[in-house]
């Protein structure tokens, strides 16, 4: 694992009801698992959410109003539900939790944590690179 993203994963996992938690890259490559979730499994899924969002994304206009742009898609399960959303370019966040999860507090904690990656992950522009011209 790569424990400089755990923290997004081990957020969202404080959320009483989440289950496991995956970082997906858009051709399906896990970036990052979270404990609970064998590697094996992790991976299965992280290639699955990939197929996932791009359908999601296919059917976008069928809601009709708007420009059509996916923001998350949300399956109820006869064991839970799995949550997945855009996680910056190129990547998405994906959880699973129990059927009695707060959804409302699952999907803005998910979606906290996709902000502060953001963050984590622009590096800011340097005025000086630190050689004279």
């Amino acid at each position: 694992m790569n424990d400089q993203l755990s923290w997004v994963l081990d957020d969202v996992l404080t959320v009483r009801g989440a289950r496991h938690a995956i970082l997906v890259s858009a051709d399906g490559l896990l970036m990052e698992r979270s404990k609970g979730i064998e590697r094996d499994d992790a991976e299965k899924n992280a290639a699955a959410m990939s197929s996932m969002q791009s359908l999601s994304r296919a059917v976008a206009p069928f809601v009709g109003g708007g420009d059509g742009t996916w923001k998350q898609t949300l399956i109820e399960y006869d064991g839970g539900w799995i949550f997945l959303i855009a996680a910056g370019s190129g990547a998405y966040l994906a959880a699973s939790a129990a059927l009695d999860v707060d959804m409302e507090t699952m999907s803005f904690r998910m979606q906290k944590q996709v902000a502060a990656l953001g963050k984590a992950m622009t590096s800011p522009v340097r005025h000086d690179a630190g050689a004279d011209a």
